[in-house]
């Protein structure tokens, strides 16, 4: 049996719809998981997916912040959402299905991207932000037993040096500095979680899956952050089959800042 699941930051799932059908309709994920999907529940396109085979539906959503999704072909249960921080933003989402005889608990992140000043003082998103990562910490890849676990989203840190285009330029940059890049890599190793996407493609190459809105040409200047994550329980990382990061869609039309990434697994 085979597994194909992707993440994407959309900025807005109504407004990038088209985008979001052409994905589906060229790629085929069993899952999708959506981050930054700016729409409460009730006018979540719920529709679109079930037409193309993604009946089971997990949404927490907010009205024009945050929210994120878990779209699948597969049947999802034990739908749960944490309030990390406390203060009601829809940032996280998981549930469990099951693929190749596994168990698989999946969580959808949204971390906060922490403003443009890296000082908690001065910047309050910033305080937020360490706060959150804090909490994700506590999160275990093998928390429940008998089930493995998949984690993904838009963790809002490149933590490695060549998971950004310049390490020396951007250490001061909101996302990749050394605070954000340690508390990161501290929750990977607490939670015994594995990276797949450096797994599949170790340093030094460099992995981009966010180029800023800001660039007038995003592709000549290529200064991209792998900003979008996919991380697992150590018993999956041997089924890996492939990681693909989707440059193209961010040259698609009315594109979001950020691009797929798809995992596939073979069990």
């Amino acid at each position: 049996m085979t597994l194909s699941l992707a993440t994407w930051n959309i900025n807005s799932v109504r407004l990038r719809m088209p985008i979001v059908e052409k994905f589906l309709d060229e790629k085929q994920p069993d899952v999708l998981c959506l981050q930054e999907t700016k729409c409460q529940d009730d006018l979540f396109p719920a529709e679109p997916f079930a037409q193309r085979g993604y009946v089971h539906q997990a949404i927490h959503g907010q009205k024009s912040y945050n929210g994120v999704a878990i779209l699948s072909r597969l049947p999802l249960a034990e739908i749960d959402s944490r309030d990390l921080c406390g203060v009601g933003h829809a940032r996280h989402i998981s549930a469990v299905f099951e693929a190749g005889g596994k168990v698989i608990r999946l969580h959808n992140f949204y971390v906060p991207a922490g403003g443009d000043e890296p000082d908690r003082e001065a910047n309050p998103k910033f305080g937020h932000k360490l706060d959150f990562v804090e909490e994700m910490k506590l999160l275990h890849s093998e928390a429940e037993a008998g089930r493995s676990s998949i984690l993904v989203g838009d963790l809002n840190i490149a933590p490695l040096e060549h998971d950004v285009w310049s390490h020396k330029q951007l250490l001061k940059i909101v996302s990749h500095t050394p605070i954000e890049t340690e508390g990161l890599t501290e929750a990977m190793r607490k939670g015994n979680w594995l990276d797949l996407m450096r797994q599949h493609t170790p340093e030094p190459t460099k992995l981009y899956t966010w180029w800023s809105y800001r660039s007038a040409d995003w592709s000549a200047a290529d200064k991209g952050r792998r900003l979008d994550h996919v991380w697992s329980s150590h018993d999956l990382g041997p089924h890996l089959e492939a990681i693909e990061i989707l440059r193209e869609a961010r040259g698609w039309d009315k594109p979001s800042d950020h691009v797929p990434v798809m995992a596939r697994f073979a069990f």
